[in-house]
């Protein structure tokens, strides 16, 4: 049983789409998904520096599109559930391309809606002053316990011993200082508290969004950050989608839901690694690929006739 991973905010490097624009099925999407979006997203992702790829409004956008049409080159233009992937989940905004994935969203739609969600994010972080930090390591109670000092938001469980705080950045900068017993402590360049209460703007923009959102059901199986969960319906899914912008991801249940389920390979489309990684530690066991250009295609795809569902 093979299921696709798709990362989040934060796994994009400058240039990271140069070698794939040589493909047909990937230049096609990335054009398309760039025509609908009105986001220059071949220039972003070819020739635009780290700060700029960093902006929450360039960088929701760009990750997906990347997603999904990283997807698109792997498969050959048919469909996920064709080729005998049985699931697929997303780490934050990767959600949005695991909608794409599982025929919950067009691609146009699932640009658009990242779009959406993007500028939503962007307004919302700049109305105070916040950021993030990677726990790594030490006792999850404690870990939970120095947050809750420092009135600090655990916004993503990642599994494998990481958590990722957010909140005021004077208290990221506090909790980098003097952080938890036993853990390294590193701070992030975001541009907000992400799944925090701090998003809470951003999700009143989304559910007036949502409501014009065009949706069908999942054809393959989709977990969601909220609990781990399976979700069949496909406006339930929007909803998650819409709600998950101020809660934390549950990145952690979702691997552990996986496992349940009986997956034996992952592979995570571009830009990939960072979900590979936390596999490695949260599903051990599992076959991993990351998909981080071109040449590891035939690998994925050798990958998937060995673990069709």
């Amino acid at each position: 049983m093979i299921v696709i991973a798709c990362p989040g905010q934060g796994a994009q490097t400058p240039g990271f789409l140069t070698p794939w624009l040589e493909l047909p099925d990937f230049a096609e999407a990335i054009g398309a998904m760039q025509e609908a979006s009105g986001v220059d997203l071949i220039k972003h992702g070819t020739t635009s520096d780290a700060e700029t790829i960093r902006d929450t409004s360039i960088a929701q956008p760009l990750i997906v599109a990347a997603g999904v049409a990283s997807l698109a080159a792997i498969l050959g233009g048919k469909s996920a559930s064709s080729m005998g992937i049985s699931g697929v989940a997303g780490h934050s905004v990767g959600e949005i391309t695991a909608a794409v994935a599982a025929g919950i969203f067009t691609q146009e739609t699932g640009i658009k809606f990242v779009k959406a969600r993007g500028d939503a994010m962007a307004k919302a972080a700049a109305l105070e002053t916040t950021s993030m930090a990677a726990v790594l390591g030490g006792d999850e109670p404690t870990v939970l316990a120095r947050l809750a000092e420092l009135e600090l938001t655990p916004a993503n469980y990642n599994g494998g011993g990481q958590i990722v705080a957010a909140g005021s950045a004077e208290a990221i900068t506090e909790l980098i200082a003097a952080g938890p017993a036993g853990s390294r402590v590193i701070g992030l360049q975001v541009a907000g508290a992400f799944h925090t209460r701090y998003m809470q703007p951003a999700v009143s923009s989304l559910e007036d969004f949502s409501i014009q959102t065009n949706v069908s059901n999942p054809d393959i199986a989709i977990w969601s950050n909220q609990n781990g969960q399976l979700v069949n319906d496909g406006k339930d899914f929007l909803n998650l989608l819409v709600s998950q912008v101020s809660n934390p991801v549950r990145w952690d249940l979702c691997m552990q839901s996986m496992v349940a389920a009986g997956v034996t390979a992952l592979i995570e489309v571009s830009p990939a690694g960072t979900l590979t990684g936390l596999a490695k530690r949260g599903m051990p066991g599992i076959e991993t690929l990351a998909v981080k250009t071109p040449e590891n295609i035939e690998s994925a795809l050798l990958m998937i006739n060995n673990h069709r569902g």
